[in-house]
């Protein structure tokens, strides 16, 4: 009897207990997609607006065969402002090396004060102004991200007008039109994947051409007019919006 109730009371104790929490399997949460941040480049074409101060633009002297020393009019500082269009490509995206063109258009108030000097005597003064001027230039630079440090120079050119009362000399007008060379360097910050903003400086030589500059004595007037177109020599500091249409 005693061994007969035992098999039936040892029964449970054999059963298998139920599984813990811990040995069930969890449902965790899938890791995250990985979405790489893009890398920031310079690369693509762009167009903008600049606006700033010129200084010096009334160029220097040129020696007359029969008057000596002559000093056109000038005029030290002047506003500038236009435009730009360009390209730029980024050797290596983020951070690295990067090469562009760029050319512009540019308006000022360099139009000199229509008086000089011949030697140490007045003159009227109806040689050319500079009322504008344009670059082609070269960038070479290095990006910290949307940080652009950068030179230029290249191909400049500039023309302006006579005075109205240079109908009155006897003699022949020069032309306008100059050409140069340019150079100078900025610094450029990305605000946003498209839009950027610089400071700029260049310096600015727009030779005669050729035209070695000249006095007429008008005897019905009983005065000098210069005929000169003189060398025009400037440096510009501008700041400037661009907006890049492509980032590639």
């Amino acid at each position: 009897m005693t061994a007969a109730l035992a098999v039936p009371l040892a029964a449970p104790l054999t059963l298998p207990s139920p599984a813990s929490a811990a040995d069930l399997p969890r449902r965790a949460a899938p890791p995250p997609a990985f979405t790489p941040v893009p890398v920031f480049t310079w690369t693509g074409f762009y167009a903008g607006v600049n606006a700033g101060a010129g200084f010096g633009g009334g160029g220097g002297t040129f020696t007359d065969a029969t008057y000596g020393t002559v000093t056109p009019g000038s005029r030290d500082a002047a506003f500038v402002g236009g435009g730009q269009i360009g390209y730029n490509y980024q050797v290596t995206p983020g951070s690295g090396l990067v090469i562009g063109a760029e050319a512009d258009i540019q308006g000022t108030t360099f139009g000199r004060p229509r008086s000089g000097l011949v030697g140490t005597t007045t003159f009227t003064d109806i040689g050319p102004s500079l009322d504008w001027f344009g670059t082609l230039r070269g960038r070479f630079g290095y990006a910290f991200d949307r940080f652009l440090v950068y030179g230029t120079g290249g191909f400049a050119y500039g023309g302006g007008s006579h005075p109205a009362n240079a109908s009155s000399s006897t003699g022949t007008l020069p032309g306008t039109f100059r050409t140069g060379w340019t150079a100078g360097g900025g610094v450029e910050y990305a605000i946003t994947e498209r839009l950027s903003a610089r400071i700029e400086a260049l310096y600015v030589s727009l030779d005669r051409n050729g035209g070695s500059g000249g006095l007429v004595y008008d005897t019905g007037t009983n005065a000098y007019y210069g005929l000169g177109k003189p060398k025009a020599e400037f440096g510009v500091v501008r700041a400037g919006l661009n907006y890049r249409f492509s980032t590639d």
